[in-house]
């Protein structure tokens, strides 16, 4: 049994997907399979899970940000997916991280929004869409972009001590496909160049 089919054996969602929230606790005996190790690649965004359902991570419950309890919440019928075209990855692999300089990157798509229906669809992806990003960079990017994506308010580049907040656009968006154009994170080398033609 894969740990795909262990989990919904216990989460036992009912026919709209949906499960109960189940505690990590309960990664237990016939289900020790399931405790996290290294990111929970089971549950994780390009999961065979992840494809088939929506997943929702509670981490309230513990100090940090560790995982608390797991449910899931309806079938995920989104038209995109996550997956990026193996030539693509191989060449963003090969790079370093873009903030760090470190060797090693994570392969992260530019737009944290993930809304842009040409990219999200793995044949018309270009390798100008993705960057490497180091797992540091790449989790504090995840954490910004989520409160972006919340609070409609764009990352503010002079929290890092940059002398201007974004080369194109302002603070506010509505989820635009292209609200993340102009944002530090979104391309940091592209910031960088539009800091030396301010100068």
């Amino acid at each position: 049994m894969t740990k795909t089919e262990l989990f919904l054996k216990l989460a036992n969602p009912n026919k709209d997907g949906v499960s109960r929230w189940v505690s990590i606790s309960e990664f237990v005996g016939e289900y020790r399979h399931l405790t996290f190790g290294n990111g929970a690649s089971w549950a994780r965004k390009e999961s065979a899970l992840a494809k088939k359902y929506i997943i929702e991570f509670d981490k309230s419950i513990t100090a940090g940000n560790s995982i608390d309890r797991i449910r899931l919440n309806g079938f995920n019928n989104d038209e995109f997916s996550q997956h990026i075209r193996s030539d693509i990855k191989k060449v963003i692999k090969s790079q370093r991280c873009v903030v760090l300089g470190t060797s090693n990157p994570e392969v992260d798509h530019k737009n944290g929004m993930k809304n842009e229906s040409r990219v999200m669809k793995n044949e018309d992806q270009k390798l100008s869409d993705f960057q490497p990003l180091s797992k540091a960079a790449n989790d504090a990017k995840r954490q910004f972009c989520k409160e972006c994506k919340k609070n409609k308010i764009r990352y503010d580049a002079k929290k890092l001590g940059y002398p201007m907040s974004y080369y194109a656009g302002e603070a506010h968006h509505n989820n635009e496909e292209n609200a993340c154009i102009g944002c530090y994170w979104y391309d940091p080398l592209e910031f960088k160049r539009h800091l030396k033609e301010d100068k």
